[in-house]
C-alpha cells in the first residue's frame, strides 16, 4: 500500500476515540474510529509493545537483544520477532549505504546514551520539563572534556541465518535497534489493533505513526512538528494521511548532557558523533513506518545530500533547517492558510 499524505481534507464526521500512555521510553497514542472497539485495540497494541520491548530493548537485562550483545562473538538462536527486527535493521543499513547502522550500540554508550532516555540528564540550558534553566559556567582549554574513544561499527559483519534463526555478532560490536525498532512496533501494533477491533486505527510512538483499516472521512489529521509532545499551536504543519505511515526524526528532541557536551540520539556512523547537518527535523511519508523512519534518519545523517536522495526515492518529505526554513520534497503538500 502506498502512503497517502495530503493537505487536510474535510473534518471527519465520525467520533474518534483516543488513548495515550507511556511505552518504550516515549508516549504512545492510539486513535480508533469505533469508540466501543478502543479497549480491544488497546489490548492488541499493548501486547505488541510488550513483545517488542522484551525482544529489542537495549536497556532491559532480560531482553533478547541484551543476550545477543552479551554473547557477541558466538552464535545465538533468536526468536522470530527479534529476527524480523534485525532483518529490518540490516536492510536499513543496506539501502542507506550504512548511514542508518544498527551496530552503533557502543558508540551510543560512549555518547552517554546508556540507559532509558527518561533517566538521562537534559541539556544544561533546559530542564526535564522543557523550561530553560541557568546554564553552568563554560569550560575552556584543558578543562573542557573530550571524547577520546572511537567505537567500531560494521553492519556488514553481522551474520544472520534466517532459516536457522541464528545470529552471530562480532565480539567488537553491539547492536542497537533504536532507528528501526520503534517504527517496526508502530507498524505491527497498527495492524494488530485493526485486526483485533475491526476498526480503523492510528498508532503513534513518539511521533512515528502507522495507520491500518479504514480511515475516518477526510483521513487522519496529523500535526507534524519538531517535538511530538508539542501542542497544536506549535510551529509545524497539519497533514492528512489515509494509508501508510509518517515518521519524524529530529535533533531537537532526545537530547542530553554528557561530559560537558550537549548530545542527541542521531549519530553519524562515519564519526560516531551526533549528526551535524543543516536539518533539525525531517518528516517522511512511506508505505511503512520502518521505511519512513529509515528515510528520515538517513536524511539527518546525509545533511545537504538528503534532498536529492529523498527526491530520487519518490518519498514525500518535509525538511526543516535549524533556522526554521521548510523544504518540501516529492508530493509533500504545501502549507495551507
Amino acid at each position: 500500500m502506498s502512503p497517502a499524505v495530503a493537505a487536510p481534507g474535510a473534518p471527519p464526521s465520525e467520533r474518534v476515540a483516543a488513548d495515550r500512555w507511556s511505552a518504550l521510553g516515549t508516549e504512545a497514542c492510539l486513535l480508533c474510529t469505533q469508540p466501543r472497539a478502543l479497549p480491544s485495540a488497546r489490548r492488541a497494541v499493548d501486547e505488541e509493545l510488550r513483545a517488542i520491548d522484551l525482544a529489542c530493548s537495549r536497556f532491559r537485562d532480560d531482553s533478547e537483544l541484551t543476550r545477543v550483545n552479551r554473547c557477541a562473538g558466538r552464535e545465538v538462536t533468536i526468536g522470530p520477532l527479534l529476527l524480523e527486527a534485525v532483518e529490518a535493521a540490516l536492510r536499513a543499513a543496506r539501502i542507506t549505504d550504512g548511514d542508518v547502522d544498527p551496530t552503533l550500540g557502543i558508540a551510543l554508550e560512549l555518547a552517554g546514551y546508556d540507559r532509558d532516555f527518561a533517566l538521562l540528564a537534559p541539556p544544561a540550558d533546559r530542564s526535564a520539563s522543557g523550561e530553560r534553566a541557568a546554564a553552568p559556567a563554560q569550560l575552556t582549554g584543558a578543562e573542557r572534556p573530550r571524547l577520546h574513544a572511537r567505537a567500531r561499527r560494521d553492519w556488514s559483519a553481522v551474520a544472520l541465518d534466517h532459516e536457522r534463526r541464528v545470529l552471530r555478532l562480532p565480539s567488537t560490536l553491539r547492536l542497537d535497534l533504536g532507528a528501526t525498532g520503534k517504527a517496526l512496533a508502530a507498524d505491527r501494533a497498527a495492524r494488530a489493533a485493526s485486526r483485533a477491533s475491526g476498526a480503523g486505527v492510528l498508532v503513534s510512538l513518539g511521533g512515528d505513526l502507522a495507520v491500518a483499516g479504514a480511515p475516518p472521512i477526510g483521513g487522519w489529521q496529523v500535526r507534524v512538528t519538531d517535538d511530538h509532545r508539542a501542542g497544536a499551536s506549535a510551529p509545524g504543519q497539519t497533514v492528512s494521511i489515509e494509508a501508510g505511515a509518517i515518521a519524524t526524526s529530529s535533533t531537537t528532541t532526545r537530547r542530553w548532557r554528557h561530559r560537558g557536551r550537549d548530545m542527541h540520539h542521531i549519530l553519524d556512523p562515519a564519526s560516531g558523533m551526533p549528526a551535524a547537518g543543516p536539518w533539525r527535523t525531517v518528516s517522511v511519508a512511506a508505505a511503512t513506518c520502518v521505511d519512513a523512519n529509515v528515510a528520515s534518519t538517513a536524511a539527518l545523517v546525509r545533511g545537504e545530500r538528503a534532498e536529492a536522495w529523498l527526491a530520487s526515492s519518490g518519498l514525500p518529505a518535509r525538511l526543516v533547517t535549524h533556522e526554521g526554513r521548510v523544504l518540501r520534497v516529492a508530493d509533500w503538500p504545501e502549507e495551507t492558510a
